[in-house]
């Protein structure tokens, strides 16, 4: 299974995550695996990035975690 996170900087139109999205689906990821955030990077914040990482522990054995 596949896994994506995605995220732009700027949520005030001015990005997208179409590219980042078209990549991931192209690369096999299923749309209910897709994660993404639209924060700054200096906001540590990112809900996003979270649940992608909940979702890899949970698919993944420990010995297979990167």
């Amino acid at each position: 299974m596949l896994i994506g996170y995605m995220r732009i900087s700027k949520a005030d139109g001015s990005q997208t995550l179409d590219l980042q999205r078209d990549a991931l689906l192209a690369a096999g990821t299923e749309p209910g695996h897709l994660y993404e955030d639209q924060a700054s990077g200096k906001r540590d914040n990112r809900p996003g990035l979270e649940a992608c990482l909940k979702a890899l522990r949970r698919t993944q054995p420990p010995d297979r975690r990167a």
